[in-house]
């Protein structure tokens, strides 16, 4: 069928107060960028005038800022979930402005089939082609996209030219699980298994136009490696190499995951310039620009990915050469991406960054001072606990020293010391495996925490009751509390708090 061809601002008409709404991409890479600053419009208008307008946004990981800035800055939604990472809609949840709902990034799909957040009235999709039979060609992420086309009423398509048209044919595996109690496994064996369709088929009487722009991804670019950031990756690349030698890893490797960021390009770039590291595959959410030449280089053999969240020259590469790239990158859904069943099957080793972490294990992942969000669990979660080795590192301080990364009690919790294998800073190497508590803490402290903490650390331990896991509660985060109150944390007098 014949589909009509309608401007941004016709589209968003279709958009209504108290509406949810899907969006296609995962991160910026394949988010609509054209309706979404239309529907901000509408609302500026709407609220002008005294009228409500607010709606549901539903996607599967961050946006860009011409989808979820534009829409926060018009105080166009009511209710967000998962993950983002846009600076003025972190600032709206931490006043309380907006309900924002931070789940893993595998669950969001099926969490809109179960029906828990009601019906999805528009999806939004970035395509790269369009066929009059329903058949849509995703860009460069795959995100919820297949769960929102299927069961949202209407679908507006923005058809980008940036994308060159057929040349992200063949990237994608379109794949959606069915639901209990008729799931089965999800059939990837390896990282470069295809168990679905290169394109995403819906019903086109549900698509009510197609939106023509030519607008590049809001690509996010990452600071320059320091030495920090270059000794943890060596730090990591030296873990795993250790593990190699010791038997735990195969000769052969195993698939890795990596979250997004300088550390994580850190830690790419020290594994793939290491000789006595074997060529290897990449079974992960966010691809990065550093597993592109790595690619290139022939060191990383395959790339699963739900998301090139690269530079738009470094993606404009990939479509150049995309002879070379079609059989070494494959784009999935996002729960099947960080499904956590495939990621227990392939023996994944997962590499994340920490907030913080405390003496036992415990990680925190989203939360500034145990409050403020700032970017959200995204798809660490999926990954930690599934994991064949489970890797989370950061910095052992950071704001010049005046906060350390190492604390005796996590200000907030999203990764238990009994998912967490590894923890890494620039200072060394953890290893919790098989440990107690207290061995855990002595591990960790002696090894991973900046030495002007590590006296501070042993210190509280000397005051915490003693039990399996020992504390004193009313100095548990004495640490963070000092930093609100004096702005250091090497200012903790234990004595305060005794």
């Amino acid at each position: 069928m014949a589909f009509n061809i309608i401007s941004a601002a016709e589209a968003a008409t279709y958009i209504k107060h108290g509406y949810n709404v899907g969006l296609s991409g995962f991160t910026p890479a394949g988010s609509p960028k054209a309706v979404t600053p239309e529907i901000a419009k509408i609302a500026e208008a709407e609220h002008a005038a005294g009228r409500p307008f607010q709606i549901g946004i539903f996607t599967g990981a961050s946006t860009g800022d011409s989808a979820d800035g534009a829409l926060i800055r018009a105080k166009a939604i009511r209710y967000r979930a998962p993950y983002t990472t846009n600076a003025d809609f972190r600032k709206a949840v931490n006043n309380g402005e907006v309900a924002y709902n931070d789940i893993h990034l595998s669950q969001m799909a099926q969490e809109i089939r179960y029906g828990y957040y009601g019906k999805i009235n528009v999806a939004i999709i970035e395509a790269c082609h369009v066929t009059p039979d329903g058949k849509i060609y995703l860009t460069a992420a795959g995100g919820i996209s297949p769960t929102i086309a299927r069961l949202a009423d209407h679908i507006i398509i923005e058809l980008n030219a940036a994308h060159r048209g057929t040349d992200c044919i063949g990237l994608h595996d379109v794949y959606e699980p069915i639901d209990p109690p008729y799931r089965r496994e999800i059939p990837v064996y390896h990282p470069s298994d295809r168990i679905g369709l290169p394109y995403l088929q819906v019903d086109p009487k549900k698509i009510v136009g197609i939106v023509e722009v030519n607008i590049p991804d809001e690509a996010r670019g990452f600071t320059a490696p320091d030495p920090v950031t270059d000794k943890i990756g060596q730090n990591v690349a030296e873990f795993l190499l250790s593990d190699m030698r010791r038997g735990i890893i195969p000769p052969t490797f195993l698939p890795l995951q990596s979250g997004v960021g300088n550390i994580a390009n850190a830690v790419l770039g020290a594994l793939g310039s290491n000789p006595d590291v074997p060529n290897f595959e990449m079974y992960t959410e966010v691809l990065q620009e550093a597993v592109v030449d790595l690619i290139r280089a022939g060191r990383v053999k395959f790339g699963s990915t739900c998301s090139l969240s690269v530079t738009n020259d470094c993606l404009q590469g990939i479509y150049d050469d995309f002879e070379f790239f079609k059989n070494k990158l494959i784009l999935r859904p996002s729960e099947i991406s960080n499904h956590p069943a495939v990621v227990r099957r392939l023996g994944i080793i997962s590499m994340n960054t920490a907030i913080e972490a405390d003496i036992y294990g415990n990680v925190n992942s989203t939360h500034i001072a145990g409050t403020k969000m700032m970017n959200g669990v995204g798809g660490s979660g999926d990954f930690t606990r599934n994991a064949f080795i489970c890797i989370f590192s950061c910095p052992s301080v950071a704001k010049e020293g005046k906060i350390s990364a190492i604390v005796p009690m996590v200000s907030h919790h999203d990764q238990t010391e009994h998912d967490v294998n590894i923890l890494i800073t620039e200072q060394g190497i953890a290893d919790l495996r098989g440990k107690s508590p207290a061995e855990r803490a002595k591990e960790i402290i002696d090894n991973c925490a900046h030495p002007d903490y590590k006296e501070l650390l042993w210190d509280y331990l000397k005051i915490a009751q003693k039990g399996h896991t020992s504390h004193r509660i009313n100095a548990a985060l004495a640490m963070h509390d000092t930093l609100l109150k004096k702005g250091d944390m090497r200012l903790t007098n234990w004595a305060d708090y005794q």
